[in-house]
């Protein structure tokens, strides 16, 4: 069912603005109380189809996006999502388990929170996801060229062998790291600080996720990669 979006008192410190997908109402009210207390514009939206118009017609800064909704799941929105965007994506889930965390990572999610869960918490990785994704879009860099991979950190595009390729932001970034250290080792617990920033509240399985994603998009074999190495015991290298 579609349920009436709902926009956040104009009063507002902050530009950025927040899309809150959950068809539970008691929580969006919770999560947007505490959003406008730090001075965001928040939007609600109760399933798939009012998100999806959300993001077309509002152009939100980041989503709090629930992997169960009714009807289109998170999952399957942030799949959609990630086929034209790379608005930052924190998921909401009931469930604990770290398969599923893993799958909302693989299919674009910057970070998740599992339910039930501290408001304090959420506002708190949300103004975390924000000021990285403003860091990295800010941070100017060399054209990188290494392996066959036309890297442009001002453009923010990628070449593979000649071809355009879609990454999502954090994908780019990892890559960009790599790249611009190449042949050099990094933990995961490295990848995460640099990359992620200190502030990160996920485990080390999200490099991993993110390693797998970028070596299907960048490898001519994935099974086998050939760039983004892994050093057993150790971490990962980009071997150019």
């Amino acid at each position: 069912m579609l349920r009436t979006l709902m926009t956040a008192s104009a009063h507002t410190r902050k530009s950025e603005r927040i899309l809150v997908v959950d068809d539970e109402a008691t929580i969006r009210e919770v999560v947007r109380r505490y959003l406008e207390r730090d001075g965001f514009e928040v939007l609600e939206a109760g399933d798939g189809g009012a998100a999806l118009s959300a993001i077309e017609d509002m152009e939100p800064d980041l989503i709090i996006l629930d992997l169960m909704l009714p009807g289109q799941d998170g999952l399957t929105l942030t799949r959609r999502l990630r086929e034209y965007s790379t608005v930052p994506v924190i998921m909401l889930t009931a469930k604990g388990a770290v398969e599923d965390r893993i799958e909302g990572l693989e299919q674009g999610a910057d970070d998740y929170v599992v339910k039930p869960f501290d408001p304090k918490e959420l506002a708190s990785r949300v103004r975390a996801v924000l000021r990285r994704s403003k860091d990295d879009a800010a941070l100017p860099g060399q054209i990188v060229e290494l392996a066959d991979i036309h890297l442009d950190p001002n453009a923010r595009t990628v070449e593979v062998r000649g071809d355009p390729i879609a990454l999502t932001a954090k994908e780019f970034d990892l890559l960009w790291f790599f790249m611009r250290h190449a042949r050099q080792v990094f933990s995961r617990a490295q990848v995460l600080d640099h990359v992620w920033g200190y502030d990160f509240y996920g485990d080390p399985s999200t490099v991993t996720v993110h390693i797998r994603r970028l070596r299907e998009k960048i490898e001519r074999d994935p099974s086998h990669p050939m760039l983004l190495q892994t050093v057993w015991g150790v971490g990962y290298r980009f071997e150019a």
